[in-house]
């Protein structure tokens, strides 16, 4: 029996007629609900195409999920406001392809390694923990540089980890997460600085 891998079924989720809200995400897919929500939500500031203030709002919801996740919650909650968050219509038909390339890439390199250790609690709650870093160094970085690209994609690969059952995504994840952030701690600062001095001019 052939197995549905995972970008199959979102795939098949995204084009539908269904609603494309955040909280659907979660009810829909059910099981991982909180990995496959950040995934979706995370993708987008990890995405070298222009998508507005809105990667902002994604990234809140998912430092909202990564608490969540890190005080071991098995139920996503999320105030009315971030449920009804519509994916946009235009933002996913252009970000489509490039997710599914980008997940496609990570199941093809992907197989279950120490999947026992991903479903502990513990595990999932150090993930959370992590998670909530990267996203939060996504969301603090320069506007309009790309240095939230890195620390979003992170979010990603630790969110894959736990719906591939991986623990070599996982190790990824990390890795490219602190690396971002480091990127984002270096350039960032001298941005910043070149910004200050174009302003004393």
């Amino acid at each position: 029996m052939s197995t549905i891998l995972f970008s199959d079924q979102l795939e098949d989720w995204l084009k539908s007629k269904s609603p494309k809200t955040v909280s659907q995400l979660g009810e829909v897919f059910g099981r991982h609900s909180f990995a496959i929500t950040i995934v979706v939500l995370m993708f987008l500031p990890a995405l070298p195409i222009p998508t507005g203030g809105i990667t902002h709002i994604f990234e809140i919801i998912s430092m909202v999920l990564a608490l969540e996740m890190t005080v071991g919650m098995q139920t996503i909650w999320l105030p009315n406001f971030a449920k009804n968050i519509k994916l946009g219509k235009r933002t996913m038909q252009n970000a489509l392809p490039f997710m599914m390339r980008r997940i496609r890439w990570f199941e093809h390199y992907s197989r279950p390694r120490n999947s026992n250790l991903l479903e502990k609690r513990a595990t999932g709650m150090l993930i959370g923990f992590l998670m909530f870093g990267f996203s939060l160094a996504a969301f603090l970085a320069p506007p309009f540089s790309g240095l939230d690209t890195l620390p979003a994609l992170g979010v990603v690969a630790l969110a894959l980890s736990l719906i591939l059952g991986d623990v070599v995504v996982l190790i990824v994840g990390i890795l490219i997460g602190l690396f971002g952030i480091f990127l984002e701690l270096s350039l960032g600062t001298i941005i910043f600085k070149a910004f200050g001095m174009l302003l004393k001019k």
